[in-house]
């Protein structure tokens, strides 16, 4: 990599650590008897929520933010949340069920900012699987940075809760957004192989890390050589298709 491109890799990581440990408080007054029903939500229904329901639900997220980061998993307590957001405790109980429903959740906003990150800086690399490898990468430079709070949230997504497995499944979609792109000449359903088992693999990584067994040096190259065992034979195929006038995806 030249200077200019670590250069660049730098400040994408500095922008990457700076989404990861956002977090905004301000002000909020008590809920009055309109917002008596739950609403503990998943991303997709955050949207149906009022503006100052939407913020509210941000606010706790971002407490969240800031609590694992300075103290990790045991530092996000609903009390210190509470402070934290200027929530009162029972609304928290409408948004999110449990301290790992809302662990999962800011987990899942985490990826969704990587997402928007990877959107205005795209991935580097002169293959899909180098790109992918940027991605992931780049992903785990950020969560190393924030060793508190990245432990917190591969922590709350390995609950039972409902809410979390819901969370879980945004963050598996943001995983999947980020490589479709990267792999759009693949057929969907081998895309969809592909970054299913990345997912897991990744998982499988930060929980070996989170537990003390790996570090993440370790865990970026397990990343890597998942992907290229995964990714690199279609890479072969598309080229050998190209040369020999074949058109299609894999």
């Amino acid at each position: 990599m030249d200077d200019a491109a670590m250069d660049d890799a730098a400040m994408d990581d500095a922008a990457m650590d700076d989404q990861l440990s956002a977090g905004t408080a301000s002000a909020d007054p008590l809920p009055g008897d309109a917002e008596a029903e739950t609403l503990n939500a998943t991303a997709e229904q955050a949207a149906e929520l009022s503006p100052e329901q939407q913020d509210r639900r941000r606010r706790l997220i971002d407490a969240a933010f800031e609590l694992g980061a300075e103290g990790g998993y045991e530092a996000v307590q609903m009390r210190s949340v509470s402070e934290t957001a200027n929530v009162a405790m029972a609304t928290i109980y409408r948004y999110f069920s449990s301290k790992d429903h809302l662990l999962a959740a800011a987990m899942t906003e985490w990826t969704g900012r990587l997402r928007g990150r990877v959107a205005q800086s795209p991935p580097r690399g002169a293959t899909p699987a180098d790109q992918m490898v940027d991605v992931l990468q780049r992903a785990c430079r950020a969560m190393e940075r924030q060793p508190k709070l990245a432990e917190a949230l591969v922590r709350a997504l390995s609950s039972a809760d409902i809410g979390v497995r819901e969370s879980g499944v945004g963050v598996s979609r943001h995983i999947a957004e980020m490589g479709n792109g990267i792999l759009v000449d693949l057929r969907p359903e081998v895309r969809a192989d592909i970054l299913a088992v990345l997912g897991h693999v990744w998982y499988s990584a930060l929980v070996s890390w989170a537990n003390g067994r790996r570090d993440f040096a370790s865990v970026m190259t397990e990343l890597e050589r998942a992907s290229r065992v995964l990714i690199e034979p279609y890479e072969r195929e598309l080229r050998t298709g190209r040369k020999n006038g074949k058109n299609g995806k894999k």
